[in-house]
């Protein structure tokens, strides 16, 4: 394998980018030489350049050593996004880890760098001018699993298998006191009020009816972990039912808040995380099954719990 080593000293009409002296230095197309850099063919001052975008200026020397015979391919670069991180990507649909404290999709005061604009700038920059389609939402205190479509046929399919409770929705959840039961449903129909909040309400035509099951994974001194698994899947269902039934999320800014405090709970997000979350695959129709991890926030504050 030949390789060619050029150089070149950076002068007053060259400094810039270091791909733009490159190019020039190589006479390569622009992705090529990007292909270089994430190869460590080009170099500044001796030291290798591992960006693009590294700036040079006067009396640098830019040096290249490369196989002019040899295709550089860029390396794909890890995503790095505060917002989410992905679990499963194909060409139809993406699932991702939400992270609390994000809003799925912006509300009427049109909020910027919601997690659908995240998820669609991720798609964009990897896969080229692809969009996020929503499916189905996580509430913007809550952590966990979403699904995405990459295209609006596949989401409407997706829709649809919630729409049927298809979907297996699995959450974890601290809430406050010592549940009795070990396990059982809550069965109730919700309103909203003036405010959006949402409220246990008698059953009526601008009810929603919503279904929770639960089981108690385990009792501590004042407070207990429950698993949460959705029949339906109505706006703020588990922290609304689990307040009414005197247990709210912790803390929970919404629903019986001074109950939902704890002198341990330091943290301003809610202690509830969509953990776990199964659909048919739209095209295949294969089961897909996927699972997240408990928050650091959450295992401490088990951890550190007496039973």
């Amino acid at each position: 394998m030949a390789m060619t080593s050029l150089s070149m000293t950076v002068d007053a009409d060259n400094a810039g980018r270091v791909d733009l002296v490159a190019r020039q230095l190589s006479e390569s197309s622009r992705s090529q030489v990007r292909g270089m850099v994430d190869h460590g063919c080009v170099s500044i001052n001796g030291v290798i350049c591992a960006s693009i975008a590294k700036t040079v200026v006067v009396g640098d020397v830019v040096s290249i050593c490369f196989d002019s015979h040899h295709r550089y391919k860029e390396k794909k670069k890890h995503w790095d996004d505060r917002t989410f991180g992905v679990v499963f990507e194909d060409k139809y649909l993406i699932v991702i880890d939400k992270a609390a404290g994000t809003l799925t999709v912006p509300t009427d005061n049109n909020e910027l760098n919601t997690l659908v604009d995240r998820v669609s700038l991720y798609l964009s920059h990897s896969r080229g001018n692809r969009e996020a389609w929503v499916v189905h939402r996580l509430d913007r205190a809550v952590s966990g699993l979403l699904v995405f479509g990459k295209q609006e046929q596949i989401a409407n399919q997706l829709i649809e298998q919630f729409k049927l409770r298809k979907p297996q929705r699995v959450y974890t959840a601290i809430v406050a006191g010592m549940m009795a039961k070990d396990e059982g449903t809550f069965r109730s129909h919700l309103a909203t009020g003036n405010n959006l909040d949402r409220y246990v309400a008698t059953p009526s035509s601008e009810t929603e009816l919503a279904i929770t099951h639960y089981r108690v994974l385990r009792r501590m001194t004042d407070a207990t972990l429950v698993e949460v698994t959705l029949e339906t899947g109505k706006r703020n269902q588990i922290r609304i039912q689990f307040a009414h039934a005197g247990h709210p999320v912790l803390a929970d800014p919404r629903y019986k808040t001074k109950q939902a405090v704890h002198p341990r709970w330091i943290r301003t997000r809610i202690a509830l995380h969509a953990k776990s979350l199964s659909f048919d695959h739209p095209v295949s129709g294969e089961v897909m099954s996927f699972e997240s991890p408990l928050p650091t926030a959450m295992q401490k504050f088990v951890a550190g719990s007496r039973s």
